[in-house]
């Protein structure tokens, strides 16, 4: 069996029309994980002609150990530190540790989110419809904490958007949020890149490009609660 989709632009097209029951919310709020979800979202916001942003999201690694993830820092208007307590119980990291690597990674969202939008603050998503969307999952660690910390504004309803995803991690992300489209779970799934034809690197220019042109067919973005609600 060949690739799914050509590039992540098809497939965001074809997630779209799986979408666009959505097109009349007036609250509608697209959030790309970058790089790769960034592609996929812009044809979703696009179709829909929903704002679109990006949402950063930075792993913190246990002591000596990075590629073990004792939580995650999730970008907002008020940033999240979602811990998985039963990695940080399991390795009891030194006191202030994950206070100090919270900040460190905080700094780093600040750092990439002004290299991609410049000033311009996170949307705030109180009482909004979010629909969260990548390129598609693996373990789907990385989502399970952005739909954690997003859950923490109380957005009006959350929807996990992705062209491909195995079957298992669906069902463990289904209880994070209100809904979840993927557009395809095949087994055995192995990766996500092997479902494109052309699956290469998204660039920081581009995500910043189309984030600007995002901007073209959307009015003013409301960035404070006060303005949201």
């Amino acid at each position: 069996m060949g690739p799914l989709f050509q590039d992540r632009t098809a497939a965001g097209k074809f997630l779209a029309k799986k979408l666009l029951h959505h097109a009349n919310d007036p609250s509608l709020l697209v959030l790309a994980l970058p790089r790769g979800g960034v592609p996929v979202g812009f044809e979703v916001a696009k179709a829909l002609g929903a704002l679109l942003d990006v949402l950063l999201v930075r792993k913190i690694g246990a002591p000596g150990h990075e590629e073990l993830g004792l939580g995650a820092i999730v970008d907002g208007h008020d940033p999240q530190l979602v811990l998985n307590e039963d990695v940080v119980r399991s390795v009891a990291p030194p006191k202030g540790y994950i206070e100090r690597e919270a900040e460190r990674q905080l700094a780093e969202i600040e750092r990439r989110r002004q290299h991609y939008v410049g000033d311009r603050p996170p949307i705030v998503v109180e009482g909004r419809t979010v629909i969260v969307v990548d390129d598609g999952i693996a373990t789907g660690g990385t989502v399970k904490a952005a739909l954690r910390g997003l859950a923490r504004h109380h957005p009006a309803r959350l929807v996990l958007a992705v062209p491909v995803a195995p079957a298992d991690s669906l069902r463990e992300l289904a209880g994070e949020c209100d809904d979840t489209v993927c557009l395809a779970t095949p087994e055995p799934f192995y990766a996500v890149g092997p479902h494109y034809r052309d699956f290469r690197q998204t660039e920081d220019e581009e995500v910043v490009r189309l984030l600007a042109e995002a901007r073209q067919w959307t009015a003013a973005e409301p960035s404070t609660p006060q303005a949201a609600s």
